[in-house]
């Protein structure tokens, strides 16, 4: 290699460790807490909603997909169990 390429490279190696060690002081807010709350809270609301209105889409859409399937499916094992005329 030529001096160029091992300089280039060591300045590489020097910017990749100062991006990971600036990046470990940054302080994050720990919201646990507070999704603990919101998602034991007994307000008789199911676990799988209480997340808010993206979680009942969530669900749905998970649900319409399941329910489709299954139909997909009974309709193809019925189609290939009929002969052919």
């Amino acid at each position: 290699m030529s001096g160029l390429g091992v300089r280039g490279l060591r300045a590489f190696q020097q910017l990749s460790k100062r991006t990971f060690s600036t990046a470990a002081r940054r302080q994050v807010e720990n919201k646990v807490p507070e999704k603990q709350k919101m998602f034991q809270a007994d307000n008789g609301m199911p676990v799988h909603l209480k997340g808010g209105a993206m979680d009942a889409v969530l669900y749905r859409l998970t649900m319409g997909l399941t329910v489709a399937g299954s139909i997909y499916v009974m309709y193809e094992l019925l189609r290939i169990s009929l002969p052919k005329k």
